[in-house]
């Protein structure tokens, strides 16, 4: 048998601790043994509820399944593990001192079978680092941290080369993260979340209920509505009455302007607005309301929900996500043709103009509402394998899949930058993996904050949105 005890002190409450921990699959975001973690167990966290660990163990990828024994709210968990050639017992104690800080107190004993018993005494040392590291990583995990990160200059000569950057945009960037962590809670928060029927919008959503927020789920078809709002509850244990949905078409303005009105009456304060619907399409068609189709749905949308939603946004001191690409440092924004009908059409060219849009609208909403404690910022998920990757874009999919990132690797800044303190000052800026990028790299593809006040002049124009009295 093998045997750790690791303790640790951390400034947070017992019950911010315990309710952090309960739910084990969050150990994905401290362990840096482990991989990825999901909660098998539909639900909140409840004695029986089981885990699958995926662990870096000896060179290669193993799955754990750990359950929970034991729960005594904000004073200790219990698990059982059980993998190939291993077993263990832990504990996780709570004891809060006169500071108000809490005492962590992590106990296992692990049982070895097969080739691993005979390697015991050799593999001691080995679970013994494991256990140190995993403990001050959950150390650091609940550490509110106040300044957002800043980009190295490594990372800016990357982002100068595009190609070098390219890399950091996989998997492999995500992983890379020194802080995976969000153990910030939520309560008393609203977060609307477009296109979050499936992919990273539903993730987006996931993670905000399981942190506590009220969420909104805003969507095209009923039926994926009603899947995915069962999917967050079954994620995050949110009460059921807590996670809504709304049904709206965001191709059409009057339908999406309608939404926006609808969820104002709801909700009074919107704390969380993140503009994640989008699309790409590979024929050139214009909207009912005249606009191509990409141009339509990746930044007319965004525009006319947040412009509608402002009184809701402003009454909380919102903090709006605008849901960009990576194919955008490929594309200027085009003043003069910005529906695509002058040259040849591109669906890929047409969506990466309409995320350079949106990058600039995102600046400019900064600069004229960030007066009335309004926060705005656009980012960059990396690559991502969503469905929608892999029907508007099968040879990209086909050809980088193995690397791509999963939905919830994605979804990771979207999250922390809609509830984390070090994210409140954050203004107007463009980030990936929680870090400030450029938002532009190739010659002739800023863009002026000129240009971008007669973007949303046009958009203003084009849509018949009014000018609400905020900033």
């Amino acid at each position: 048998m093998i045997r750790l005890h690791e303790t640790v002190r951390v400034a947070r409450s017992p019950a911010d601790c315990y309710r952090y921990l309960a739910d084990f699959s969050t150990c994905e975001q401290w362990d840096p043994g482990v991989y990825r973690a999901r909660k098998r167990t539909p639900g909140a966290p409840a004695v029986g509820s089981e885990f699958d660990v995926t662990v870096q163990m000896f060179g290669r990828r193993t799955t754990l399944t750990y359950r929970i024994t034991g729960l005594a709210p904000d004073q200790h968990i219990a698990l059982e593990m059980r993998g190939p050639g291993l077993t263990s017992v832990e504990t996780i104690r709570f004891e809060e001192s006169p500071a108000g800080d809490t005492t962590i107190d992590y106990r296992a004993d692990f049982s070895l079978s097969g080739v691993l018993r005979a390697s015991e005494l050799a593999l001691k040392p080995v679970f013994k680092r494991m256990g140190r590291k995993a403990v001050a990583g959950l150390a650091s995990a609940l550490t509110i941290d106040t300044e957002a990160p800043r980009q190295g200059w490594v990372s800016y000569a990357a982002d100068r080369s595009l190609l070098l950057a390219a890399p950091a945009f996989t998997e492999r960037g995500y992983l890379a993260l020194d802080d995976k962590a969000h153990s910030e809670f939520m309560d008393e928060r609203v977060a609307v979340v477009t296109g979050a029927t499936s992919g990273i919008g539903e993730a987006i959503a996931a993670e905000y209920a399981r942190l506590g927020a009220t969420v909104v789920l805003v969507g095209r078809d009923t039926g994926k509505l009603a899947a995915s709002r069962k999917h967050v509850h079954d994620f995050a244990g949110q009460a059921i009455e807590r996670i809504h949905t709304e049904q709206a078409d965001l191709l059409d303005v009057a339908a999406t302007r309608a939404l926006g009105e609808r969820l104002t009456a709801r909700f009074p304060k919107i704390d969380v607005l993140v503009n994640n619907a989008g699309a790409l399409f590979h024929e050139h068609a214009l909207t009912g309301d005249g606009f191509e189709r990409s141009l339509a749905i990746n930044l007319v949308a965004p525009f006319v929900l947040t412009e509608t939603l402002l009184p809701a946004l402003a009454a909380a001191k919102a903090r709006v996500i605008n849901m960009s690409s990576g194919g955008m440092y490929l594309q200027p924004l085009v003043l003069d043709d910005l529906n695509f009908e002058n040259e040849t059409f591109s669906g890929n060219k047409a969506y990466a103009r309409a995320k350079r849009g949106l990058v600039a609208l995102t600046r400019h909403w900064a600069r004229r509402y960030g007066d009335a404690g309004l926060h705005f910022n656009a980012m960059h998920p990396g690559w991502v394998a969503t469905p929608g990757v892999t029907e508007s874009l099968p040879g990209f999919d086909k050809v980088m899949g193995r690397v791509l990132r999963d939905a919830r690797m994605g979804a990771d800044t979207a999250v922390w930058l809609g509830s984390a303190r070090a994210a409140r000052n954050c203004q107007g800026q463009f980030f990936l993996d929680r870090t400030p990028h450029p938002t532009a790299v190739l010659p002739n593809t800023a863009v002026r904050p000129s240009e971008a006040q007669t973007l949303y002049g046009w958009l203003r124009n084009e849509t018949g949105i009014e000018v609400h009295g905020v900033g």
